[in-house]
């Protein structure tokens, strides 16, 4: 018996024919559709600030305008988070578009997770939430299961359970549907998106995945036929590296165990997962929490042709009156410029300054006032990007931690019945797993410096404050240079900006991967915009960049 699972959005902006394309590109049983990441929360809690029926994520609404009627005709099931911070105002916005289009569809909804009065100062705090509200749903005979903040796994999960008739204790069946719904969640991302080795396939226009699920918990992670994009160990195993850490995963219905996973090409476009160990959850649930951090602004200056760093130098000297009782200054030079260059635009270097202040005037008009008054009497060649505004508010982003029993986890049953979903049975205190033996280093010989990315694969992401990167072989032989070679002192000689943060390196052999934590790199999160890349996506590829020395037998 298997449950196909498709996934139609990896975030509040995916291709909107996403949903489209996976209900008329083949068989499919549930389509799940991923719209909430820490950013999206502080959005959809400003939407509520200005509309109290908002805090949803209205493209749901849009493309089930054009395809509920096809998930009915083909009776696909369709489970989403998409409710963001007002899982029953979407619920009962998409029983009116059902009613008006004339299509009879159980709706039904997952509540709970709004813990915004408990967290004073808050806009928005929301505990993640396991699969069992939506099976609850779904064993009652939803059609359209909408929840709030669930864990990204829980929309595979919760209809795995259902199908299945999995009890809240079955850890490895459990665990199993936590890997393939890591793998579903972010779309393309399985099929080839932002893959390190985009070249091995046609990476232009990927289609979305989908997992066959079955009952022991192993699945195939596939794609429909003639979808673009491709389905290999790599692809799978850079998602699976995606935003975790060590060889526990833990989540509100179990703790998956990353060391035990075993992948294998099942075919073209078909990698198959099984071996999964679950383990129980941990006795907490994590609570995000969103709050408005203050004000911000930014102005980034051209340095064009001889003298950057004395151009350089002028300006931050020009503007620190300005800049004097500003909470927080960052000044960040990008040499882009080179020596005798054929452009005006190679020739030519940015220093971005970013604000933040907890007083919007601080860092807004007598900001910009201070930069453009400049324009005349600065370094030669000054020049913006583009003029400063009036500031923006940015938000801040932390993790708590409540016990199981401190959140109203209740299943809205479509013909409105509130079944309340129990708290997990047993849990078991997260302790980390002791490391794992490495294999045998290779046989010394001749070497040769080159980057890092012709022999590893890498993909990073973030965690609040922290970023991941995940970095991982392909062959054996590569892996035995990788994992003693790539050690956290390694990491940090590599990526300078980590060296006075903490690094925690993870190894993963059963995947060929080593997964690295820096702690703290983020700052606040993503919606403080603390770096130059805010959600560490490209840091990865910037490790992958560097060089070093590498077995010639590699290469």
């Amino acid at each position: 018996m298997t449950l196909r699972i498709g996934n139609a959005s990896g975030f509040y902006g995916d291709r909107f024919d996403a949903m489209r394309e996976m209900l008329t590109g083949g068989e499919l049983d549930v389509l799940t559709g991923d719209y909430l990441a820490e950013l999206t929360m502080l959005i959809l809690g400003r939407d509520r600030l200005k509309d109290p029926a908002a805090g949803y994520a209205r493209t749901f609404l849009r493309q089930l305008e054009e395809c509920l009627g096809l998930a009915h005709e083909r009776g696909v099931r369709i489970v989403t988070n998409a409710g963001g911070l007002n899982p029953a105002g979407l619920a009962d916005a998409v029983r009116r578009l059902a009613d008006r289009l004339g299509i009879p569809v159980r709706v039904a909804h997952v509540a709970g997770d709004d813990l915004t009065a408990a967290h004073p100062g808050s806009l928005a705090a929301h505990a993640y939430l396991g699969g069992f509200g939506i099976a609850q749903c779904m064993r009652a005979g939803a059609d359209v299961v909408v929840t709030g903040r669930v864990t990204d796994a829980a929309l595979v999960t919760g209809p795995a359970a259902a199908h299945f008739g999995w009890s809240e204790t079955e850890y490895d069946r459990l665990a199993g549907a936590v890997v393939a719904g890591h793998v579903l969640e972010c779309g393309a991302q399985a099929t080839g998106g932002n893959y390190a080795f985009f070249r091995d396939g046609d990476a232009r226009r990927p289609g979305f995945p989908l997992a066959e699920l079955h009952e022991d918990g192993s699945c195939v992670i596939t794609k429909h036929p003639g979808t673009g994009g491709f389905v290999d160990v790599g692809t799978v195993t850079a998602q699976l590296l995606y935003e975790t850490a060590g060889a526990r995963y833990a989540g509100p219905d179990v703790t998956a165990r990353l060391d035990t996973v075993r992948l294998s090409q099942d075919g073209p476009d078909r990698v198959r997962i099984e071996g999964v160990r679950g383990e129980a959850p941990p006795p907490t649930l994590k609570v995000g929490l969103n709050r408005l951090g203050g004000f911000r602004n930014e102005v980034v200056f051209v340095l064009t042709g001889l003298d950057i760093e004395a151009k350089a130098a002028l300006v931050r000297e020009q503007m620190e009156p300005a800049l004097g009782k500003v909470a927080d200054v960052r000044w960040e030079p990008a040499r882009t410029d080179r020596a005798d260059a054929p452009t005006e635009e190679t020739a030519s270097a940015l220093l971005r300054l970013v604000v933040r202040d907890p007083d919007q005037g601080a860092v807004g008009r007598a900001l910009s006032g201070a930069a453009v008054e400049l324009a005349l009497a600065s370094y030669p060649g000054f020049h913006v990007l583009a003029p400063p505004g009036k500031g923006s508010p940015y938000g801040v982003f932390e993790d708590v931690y409540v016990p199981h029993g401190g959140v109203d986890h209740v299943a809205v049953l479509h013909d409105g019945r509130r079944i309340p979903v129990p708290p997990a049975h047993a849990t078991a205190v997260l302790d980390e797993v002791p490391e794992p033996p490495l294999p045998e280093p290779p046989v010394p010989g001749p070497t040769r410096r080159a980057p890092l990315g012709l022999v590893a694969g890498a993909r990073s992401g973030d965690k609040g404050g922290n970023a991941n990167v995940g970095v991982w072989a392909r062959t054996d032989d590569a892996w035995r240079w990788l994992a003693h070679e790539l050690t956290a002192d390694r990491f940090r000689e590599l990526i300078p900006e980590s060296r006075e943060l903490t690094v925690v390196r993870h190894a993963l052999p059963n995947l060929r991967a080593l997964n690295f934590v820096v702690e703290g790199i983020l700052g606040a999160g993503v919606a403080a915009q603390h770096r130059f890349d805010p959600q560490a996506k490209a840091l990865g590829e910037w490790l992958r960049s560097r060089h070093l020395e590498i077995p010639e037998a590699l290469l």
